[in-house]
């Protein structure tokens, strides 16, 4: 288990909410938008902050 792994185990579910009500908040009826969207949630650095505060 990598460093970051071991920081992430206690709030574990914790980030699994966040990253569900991140994804729901980014939603669009717009099609370019939401794939364009999707992509940037696929990438991970979003993480950091929100480790920070838990």
């Amino acid at each position: 288990m990598n460093k970051l792994d071991q920081i992430k185990k206690p709030i574990e579910q914790e980030i699994k909410e966040f990253e569900s009500r991140f994804r729901d908040s980014m939603k669009s009826r717009v099609s370019l938008l939401d794939k364009i969207m999707h992509y940037i949630i696929k990438r991970k650095g979003k993480q950091m902050r929100p480790m920070f505060v838990f």
